[in-house]
C-alpha cells in the first residue's frame, strides 16, 4: 500500500470517528426536563427496570442494563423477541420498560411495549422517529436527533446507536449519584478483573438531587 493510499484510508476513518464524535456530543443539547422525569421514575420506581431492543439496539440495550446495574440501578434485558415467548411474564406493575429503536417501527419491541403496558409497565422509548408506533405508544417518548453522517446510507445504525449509549449512560450516572452509591459497592459487586484487584478506590461522586416527578424540575 502506497503512502498516499494509507492517507486515504486513515482520512476516511478520522472522518467517520468526527462524526460518530458529533452525534454523541448532540446528545448534550438536547436534554430536557423529559430526561429528569425519566430519571425521577428510575430513581423512585418501586418495580423493575428493564431494557429492550431489537438488532443494534439490542445490544446497546443489553450494554445499559449491565451499566445501570454495576452503578447502582438494577436492570436487565429483556429479547424483545424471547419476550413474545414467554419471558414478558417476568414483568410486574410498576416496572418500567426502556424500549431502543432507531425508527421506532421493530415489530417484536412494539409489540412487546404494548403488551407489557397492559400489565401496568410504565413504556419509555428511545427513538429518532417522533411518527414512529414506538414513540405514539410510549409513556414517556424521547426522541433524539439523528445526525446522518454518523450512519451510514442512512441505514447502518452506528452514530445513532452511540447517540442513544450516551443518553443512558448519562442517566446511570446521575441516578449514582443520585442515590451516593458508593465506589465501595461498586469494587464489592465487580470482583472480576482489574477493578476488582484495585486496592485504593476513587473519592467519592458529589451528590446530586433529582426533583421528584410532582415537583417542578
Amino acid at each position: 500500500m502506497t503512502k498516499s493510499q494509507t492517507k486515504l484510508v486513515l482520512e476516511a476513518a478520522r472522518t467517520f470517528i468526527a462524526a460518530e464524535s458529533r452525534a454523541v456530543l448532540e446528545v448534550a443539547d438536547q436534554l430536557d426536563e423529559t430526561f429528569v422525569r425519566v430519571a425521577s421514575l428510575l430513581l423512585d420506581g418501586e418495580g423493575k427496570v428493564i431494557l429492550t431492543g431489537a438488532g443494534t439496539s439490542g445490544f446497546i440495550a443489553r450494554r445499559a442494563a449491565h451499566l445501570l446495574s454495576v452503578s447502582g440501578t438494577p436492570a436487565f434485558y429483556m429479547n424483545p423477541t424471547d419476550g413474545l415467548h414467554g419471558s414478558m411474564g417476568a414483568v410486574r406493575k410498576n416496572d418500567v420498560m426502556i424500549a431502543l429503536s432507531k425508527g421506532g417501527s421493530s415489530g417484536e419491541v412494539n409489540e412487546l411495549a404494548e403488551r407489557v403496558q397492559g400489565e401496568g409497565v410504565i413504556v419509555v422509548a428511545l427513538t429518532f422517529s417522533p411518527d414512529s408506533r414506538l414513540h405514539q405508544l410510549a409513556d414517556i417518548p424521547v426522541v433524539l436527533r439523528p445526525y446522518l453522517p454518523a450512519d451510514p446510507g442512512g441505514l447502518i445504525a452506528m452514530g445513532s446507536t452511540l447517540a442513544h449509549s450516551a443518553w443512558l449512560d448519562a442517566m446511570a450516572l446521575v441516578l449514582m449519584r443520585a442515590r451516593q452509591y458508593s465506589w465501595s459497592r461498586v469494587h464489592y459487586t465487580h470482583p472480576g478483573g482489574a477493578v476488582g484487584s484495585r486496592t485504593v478506590l476513587p473519592a467519592a461522586l458529589d451528590p446530586l438531587r433529582i426533583p421528584h416527578s410532582a415537583e417542578p424540575a
